[in-house]
């Protein structure tokens, strides 16, 4: 069946709400997360948790893999409510870096953050470039780090963790180019009426390149207590 007949100011309006909305779930997403961190840190809470890392993380991944994979057949609200869960076991586990690293210099990778997942977010917006050439490189580096990170579980080199560093600040902000522009795109091929679901995938996949990229940020320029 072909589609109605749509107005460039029509498509433009529907584009903008849908963005405002995975950019206001992934905000409130990451608000969640970092409260809950602070909450974990500043009650001492950590040591409870600790013994918990492993089924706390296997159920992020499942709950990545629930949210991405069933997108069109979740609905909005319980989509929602199994991303605000997402997050807060994300925020148990991340309060693990308060321990490890000094408040201030958190402060700084996340502002660092911010300005880059901005950036690279406002490049997707504009830009006229397709991007997604990129992918196939982006891939191979993700690959990379996750090969890596294995590797420094057990061998702890300061090189490496500086080069993952690296390559996760330019893998990370590539990333997040790009998802934004396909998730504009994804919208385009919904007929300009997205699910709920969906922006809320979306605001999942922004919400995970900020994630590894402020992660990125502390790797180079994190203080260790």
């Amino acid at each position: 069946m072909a589609r109605p007949m749509v107005s460039d100011a029509a498509v433009q309006e529907s584009r903008r709400a849908f963005m405002s909305r995975v950019y206001g779930w992934m905000f409130t997403g990451l608000a969640v997360t970092g409260m809950v961190a602070l909450y974990v840190a500043a009650n001492n809470l950590l040591p409870r948790i600790v013994p918990f890392f492993l089924p706390l993380m296997l159920a992020e991944f499942a709950l990545v893999w629930v949210i991405s994979g069933m997108t069109h057949r979740l609905s909005g609200p319980v989509a929602a409510v199994l991303f605000l869960v997402y997050s807060v076991l994300t925020g148990l586990t991340f309060s693990a870096i308060f321990y490890r690293y000094t408040e201030g210099s958190i402060a700084n990778a996340f502002l660092m953050s911010a300005g880059a997942f901005g950036a690279m977010s406002a490049y997707a917006t504009f830009t006229k470039k397709d991007l997604s050439p990129w992918r196939s490189f982006l891939m191979m580096g993700l690959i990379g780090i996750i090969i890596a990170s294995i590797v420094q579980f057990f061998v702890h080199s300061p090189m490496l963790q500086f080069v993952m560093g690296c390559v996760g600040v330019l893998v990370f902000s590539g990333l997040t180019a790009y998802h934004t522009q396909k998730l504009r795109e994804m919208h385009a091929e919904a007929g300009y009426s997205s699910s709920g679901s969906l922006s809320i995938a979306g605001a999942l996949m922004l919400y995970l390149d900020f994630i590894n990229l402020f992660i990125s940020m502390l790797r180079l320029f994190g203080s260790r207590r």
